[in-house]
């Protein structure tokens, strides 16, 4: 298994310093939107609000279950639309993998814009998912409002790779690192793959916090809770082709014309390097906030640093 492989996979959270009404979470708007080219794009929607929030999951390769839990507390305030990208979850998942590119991901999103007759929208992401929200900005920056990001991939690859691979096998041992090994093979292989989900991310989200002993518990989405054909697809093909993509990787030209609003939010303790995330300040807009005692993720280890950092910037953006 390769050290890329679902190492920035998800948006989890807690909800426990703004609660969520169990109605809306109970309850969600559901459907299909259809792309260009004709794949489909599942979706749910919840909240209520005058202000609508599009929430990009991480991965890819994992779907929005991943972070629909622990984003309720948007909801109480905003209308949230959650969406698995293509190629996970409920959506489309290709025979032809050539369809799993970056612009692809780019033109979806838009989509489900357009989809909803918004004009302006504000994004909401994790770990990759600022990658595809920040491209996403770039070529259409006159849809997008305002950008928060939760523990980003940097906006050029450099030595990511190497840096947070070294990291990550150091927060493992030897036994751990089996047992990951050994579920992956099991979900890869379509050996019950829920169960196999659940044994993978029981050992894969630990070096993933600061303190897994505290922070666990807090967390609120569940990563095998989709279809289990999108939950082994997305592991098994479009974690690694969807990547691939972007290649060489540099948004850093681009990011000084982008007269976006972003908040970026980064546990000091994550694996991916904070001197790399804070290059996401070249955004003349942006802000860039430490938070101390977390890892990647940020929001179910310090909930009450979080949340009201982020409800506080979304209610200060300009009308």
């Amino acid at each position: 298994m390769t050290t890329r492989r679902f190492l920035l996979a998800a948006a989890l959270a807690a909800s426990t310093a703004i609660p969520v009404s169990r109605a809306k979470a109970q309850n969600p708007n559901e459907g299909y939107v259809t792309s260009s080219d004709s794949v489909r794009l599942f979706y749910r929607v919840v909240g209520s609000g005058r202000d609508t929030i599009i929430a990009v999951h991480g991965g890819p390769g994992v779907d929005l279950e991943s972070i629909f839990g622990d984003f309720a507390p948007l909801a109480e305030q905003h209308v949230v639309i959650f969406y698995d990208q293509r190629g996970s979850g409920r959506s489309t998942l290709p025979r032809d993998t050539t369809v799993l590119t970056a612009a692809a991901q780019i033109s979806d999103l838009d989509a489900i814009r357009r989809h909803f007759k918004l004009d302006r929208v504000i994004l909401v992401a994790h770990s990759y998912g600022p990658l595809l929200a920040a491209t996403y900005a770039i070529a259409h920056p006159e849809h997008v409002r305002a950008m928060v990001f939760f523990g980003p991939v940097p906006p050029h690859r450099g030595d990511l790779w190497q840096r947070f691979g070294r990291t990550m096998r150091k927060r493992m041992d030897s036994a751990q690192t089996a047992r990951s090994a050994d579920a992956y093979r099991r979900l890869a292989a379509g050996d019950n793959i829920r169960q196999a989900c659940r044994d993978y991310w029981v050992i894969a989200l630990r070096p993933r916090v600061a303190d897994p002993e505290q922070s666990l518990s807090r967390i609120r989405s569940d990563l095998c809770a989709s279809d289990p054909a999108g939950i082994r697809y997305g592991l098994r093909t479009t974690n690694g082709v969807v990547m691939a993509s972007y290649g060489d990787w540099d948004l850093r030209p681009s990011l000084r014309s982008l007269q976006i609003p972003t908040l970026v939010m980064h546990g000091e303790e994550d694996a991916i390097p904070m001197d790399m995330v804070t290059e996401w300040t070249m955004i003349p807009k942006s802000r860039l906030v430490r938070v101390p005692r977390a890892a990647h993720m940020l929001y179910a280890e310090q909930p009450d640093v979080v949340w009201p950092e982020v409800m506080r910037f979304l209610n200060e953006l300009p009308r």
